[in-house]
């Protein structure tokens, strides 16, 4: 399995070098080299119609309604796109123009991982953009947004602050109205660019006035190694069906965890009462429910994405940044992010909605926590809670961590799916390297 994933990794890495085949796309042939970090927002913003003015967007949201009509009423009426015509690198130039790296900036003179988080998801969609440009619209009749997180893999520790960074990118599956995107971030050592994170993104595509879906390009396969990318996309969408087919919140554990739990249940029990009401700790552990954080996010027009809702990349750097507080405050030290997956965009957060966060570690394992964030919204009108997202990350701590251990059933459920998660990673054991560092 792993030697696997190791050879689709190895091949990814290398559809995604522009001498191998692809190459920056060709839509705008005036502009040579990869984008500017802050160009991707500009280019996506003038994509769409939309507005910098906060104040103008109830007229710009107008505006789109006017270009149903270059929506295709199916995807056989749409052309097909080559990987090559969606590639798309982006400089995040950290070293070469110091002034930005402020924002970019931890006091441990490393890299928020939670704006890299943010700069991945503009990328993504613009990746996906790129693909469906419409010809004989100027703006696009489309709205495209981030469906899921599919995974995020680290296979570098360290990114320096002092050091340009590079993302790149390009559409590796598509259904009908979804699209797959493979994503990968490298910072600059001497004179070559060294792979920081590999990353696999699920965007929709929406018609105008994002209220239904829209079909998208389909896509032309010219190689074999592209053909396996994509016969790995149809296996990442069958493995999140069955993920979710499995789901705790709808069958029960399988007998393996079923006795895992009791097990547990057994091991807190106190010997002295002979008592199921009597719960102990054991030694080196932690009650689930003392390991929580939450926070509060009034959602500012600041923070709103083109169309006029809250961006998704802010709703994962807050969330990421209170999962590592909440490893940090576990742990007893400095935790570094190993990988995140599964993050589900189920509701768009409004514009003036609140935000709560609320963290929690889920399942811990010799160094490694496994942290799940929940992410509600209600408005200023109503009292009604709704949850947004499902965040799920995992974190490596300098040193060994405490164990874990649930008091509730709700909480047993909440260990074995952390522990579908962190079993689920790539390839746990190689992030022990020392040259891995990432914090928020």
């Amino acid at each position: 399995m792993r030697r696997a994933a190791l050879r689709l990794s190895t091949l990814y890495k290398g559809l995604l070098t522009p001498g191998r085949r692809l190459t920056q796309g060709s839509q705008d042939p005036k502009k040579q080299g990869p984008l500017h970090i802050q160009e991707v927002r500009d280019k996506l913003r003038e994509i769409v119609g939309a507005s910098t003015n906060w104040r103008d967007h109830v007229k710009a949201m107008e505006e789109r309604k006017l270009l149903h009509s270059f929506l295709a009423k199916s995807q056989k009426g749409l052309p097909p796109r080559r990987m090559q015509d969606s590639y798309t690198e982006v400089l995040l130039p950290l070293g070469s123009q110091p002034e930005l790296r402020e924002k970019y900036l931890t006091v441990q003179n490393t890299v928020r991982f939670g704006r890299l988080l943010e700069d991945l998801d503009s990328l993504g969609v613009l990746i996906c953009y790129k693909h469906c440009k419409v010809q004989a619209a100027q703006t696009s009749p489309l709205s495209i947004v981030t469906a899921l997180v599919d995974k995020i893999d680290m296979c570098k520790k360290n990114i320096s602050p002092e050091q340009d960074i590079k993302f790149s990118g390009h559409v590796s599956w598509v259904g009908k109205t979804s699209m797959e995107v493979k994503m990968q971030m490298c910072q600059l050592h001497g004179v070559e660019y060294s792979p920081v994170l590999d990353a696999t993104f699920v965007m929709v595509a929406r018609d105008s006035e994002n209220k239904g879906p829209a079909f998208v390009n389909p896509l032309l396969i010219e190689s074999q190694e592209e053909q396996q990318l994509f016969e790995q996309g149809e296996l990442n969408k069958g493995r999140r069906i069955a993920f979710s087919s499995t789901s705790l919140l709808k069958v029960a554990p399988s007998a393996e965890e079923r006795t895992t739990i009791h097990e547990m249940f057994l091991t807190t029990l106190d010997s002295k009462t002979i008592s199921f009401r009597s719960r102990v700790l054991p030694p080196n552990a932690v009650w689930m429910e003392d390991s929580k954080l939450k926070s509060l996010q009034i959602c500012h027009p600041q923070e709103r994405n083109i169309f006029n809702r809250i961006f998704g990349g802010f709703l994962m750097r807050k969330a990421y940044e209170l999962g590592w507080a909440t490893a940090c405050s576990f742990g007893g030290s400095r935790p570094f992010v190993v990988a995140v997956d599964d993050i589900m965009f189920q509701k768009p957060v409004e514009v003036g909605s609140l935000l709560f966060l609320s963290s929690q570690v889920c399942f811990t394992e010799d160094k490694y926590i496994q942290v799940r964030v929940h992410s509600e919204v209600t408005s200023l009108q109503s009292k009604e809670h709704t949850t947004t997202n499902v965040f799920h990350f995992t974190f490596m701590s300098e040193k060994e961590v405490p164990l874990v251990f649930p008091k509730t059933y709700g909480e047993s459920m909440l260990y074995l799916d952390g522990q579908r998660h962190f079993n689920s990673m790539s390839t746990p054991g190689y992030f022990a390297r020392k040259d891995y560092l990432v914090e928020p």
